[in-house]
């Protein structure tokens, strides 16, 4: 057999299931493999999209998944994506067929372009190893969380090798041990604290994880918040916060400020997450948890830093505390505040619609009444991603799908389909600006190809708003656009499509929710552009 099937096969046996991308004539058949042996296919419109797709996949279903890709111009397309879920430490092996002849079209030097974007580079050379090292990639990409670029030489995978028994799943290490001073100190800090807030990032986004903490919590009387990738981890406990940094509301920014211990668990305490540190008040203990030691201290100064799993961490201050227990930061009054406070639809405002556009908050507001519970929601990047990001409500941590460690605009209705994939049972909503929804519309075509029943939601001002609000009083013509009929294009694809103005245009949404859903849903929303969003301004001191 030719080692593009070994190396296919392979894959499948360790447990890639699903493959994104574009096939060309140097991944066709190595791609083929991957279906023969059972794995999902999903054709994308463009590298750049089937990057985000699998990456998108392969966050919320919490498994590794495939990128498949021509060589050098394929992979070069899909560099973004790629980026983005490296920076994420998403489990992603990309299949990188390789023409190594200096004098061919497609050479480019690839083992670079991985390292130049964080992802791990690696090659197979040998035929004969091709299996066991293809294995080494995924167990590489399962268990340190890397985004790796395997690269295939064309005139390797095209080579003939006996056939052999596959590798199959390897074997997790065991979690790294946590130094018995680091808990004992840490435990103190938890002990002594009377305001301890946890911000739970992407590593604590698992159940057991979670639940650990809640327990912790109960014990310690420590609030409960989230970076904003893992949004909806608390989102049934009655001591959360929800997102804290940017996306925060007043009530919950007032709460992390006033805390006197911050811990972060598996969460970098980036400048995003903690308001360029104003969220952090004076005298508190900050204390990091992350199994990678690198991490600690990388984004904030620290009082100290944990090595170690955020489980099993938890679980050892919880034993260290033994019989103690605190009220910590909870009382009944603050119980009163979370209820009819803390949620941004909670927070006063005077809407600015005025019947040609639509104030984003009274729409996001209207939609997340209107759109069923159990959703999945992805948001691009922009001055409108606060909106979705805060006012729609998501079950869980697998609801919220947030591909922002690199800030691209245009990944936001790839992600989407990512995640509906991972999650068929929920309903996919994807919030894109129109800028996001222009750079990516080829991906419309997959959303109506699949038939996936999501939901896309534009919030259109004609510009890219972010930089409008940023360079205030400056000529804006280089950023602005005449309108566009983003509701026609949706049409064209297959979708239904609504334009909204005003909450009485959302009654084709209330229409399309009770229907039968059977094509995909497009909102153009024309939303009032005079103003940045809440999170933009705090961001850039506006």
């Amino acid at each position: 057999m030719r080692v593009a099937e070994v190396v296919g096969r392979t894959l499948v046996a360790c447990g890639v299931d699903h493959v994104f991308g574009v096939v060309g004539s140097g991944n066709f058949h190595v791609t083929g493999a991957m279906i023969d042996a059972g794995a999902r296919f999903v054709a994308a419109r463009h590298e750049g999209g089937a990057a985000t797709m699998a990456d998108g996949y392969a966050r919320t279903a919490g498994a590794p998944a495939a990128l498949t890709v021509h060589q050098g111009c394929g992979l070069t397309n899909a560099l973004t994506g790629i980026a983005e879920a490296a920076k994420s430490r998403t489990p992603l092996v990309v299949l990188a067929p390789e023409a190594v002849t200096l004098t061919s079209n497609f050479h480019v030097d690839q083992e670079a372009l991985a390292y130049a974007v964080g992802a791990v580079p690696l090659r197979i050379t040998d035929p004969a190893t091709a299996a066991e090292e293809t294995a080494a990639a995924v167990a590489m990409a399962c268990h340190e969380r890397r985004t790796v670029v395997l690269n295939l030489p064309l005139v390797v995978l095209d080579a003939e090798v006996e056939e052999t028994p596959l590798p199959g799943p390897s074997v997790p290490p065991p979690a790294r041990a946590v130094a018995q001073g680091d808990l004992e100190r840490l435990t103190a800090a938890v002990r002594a604290a009377r305001r301890p807030v946890f911000v739970a990032g992407r590593g604590a986004r698992s159940g057991p994880a979670r639940d650990t903490l809640v327990a912790l919590a109960d014990t310690s009387g420590a609030l409960l918040a989230t970076s904003a990738v893992a949004k909806g981890l608390f989102h049934d406990q009655p001591w959360s916060l929800d997102v804290s940094g940017g996306f925060s509301s007043p009530l919950a920014a007032e709460l992390i400020a006033g805390a006197d211990l911050v811990v972060g668990w598996g969460c970098a305490l980036n400048m995003w997450t903690m308001r360029h540190g104003r969220l952090i008040g004076p005298g508190a203990t900050v204390v990091q948890v992350d199994d990678t030691p690198e991490a600690l201290g990388m984004h904030r100064e620290l009082s100290f830093g944990v090595v170690g799993d955020v489980a099993a961490t938890a679980r050892g201050v919880e034993r260290l505390l033994g019989s103690h227990r605190s009220e910590g930061y909870r009382s009944e009054e603050l119980r009163e505040r979370l209820d009819t406070g803390l949620r941004w639809r909670d927070v006063p405002y005077t809407d600015t619609s005025d019947g040609e556009r639509i104030d984003p908050r009274t729409l996001t507001s209207a939609l997340d009444d209107l759109l069923p519970c159990d959703r999945v929601v992805a948001v691009d990047s922009g001055n409108f991603m606060g909106y979705p990001a805060m006012y729609l409500e998501v079950p869980d941590e697998e609801g919220f799908c947030f591909t922002q460690a690199f800030q691209s605009i245009g990944l936001g209705l790839a992600t989407a389909i990512g995640a509906a994939l991972a999650r068929p049972d929920r309903l996919p909503v994807a919030a894109l600006g129109d800028g996001g929804a222009l750079m990516g519309a080829a991906e419309l075509d997959t959303v109506r190809r699949l038939g996936l029943p999501m939901v896309v939601v534009v919030y259109n001002d004609d510009a890219y708003g972010a930089e409008v609000h940023h360079f205030t009083g400056e000529d804006h013509a280089t950023v602005t656009f005449p309108p566009t009929d983003i509701a026609a294009v949706g049409a064209g694809y297959g979708f239904e499509a609504v334009t909204v103005r005003g909450v009485e245009d959302l009654a084709a949404v209330r229409a399309w929710v009770d229907g039968p859903r059977d094509r995909p849903l497009l909102i153009d929303a024309k939303v009032v552009a005079d103003e940045p969003a809440w999170w933009l301004a705090e961001a850039f001191g506006h």
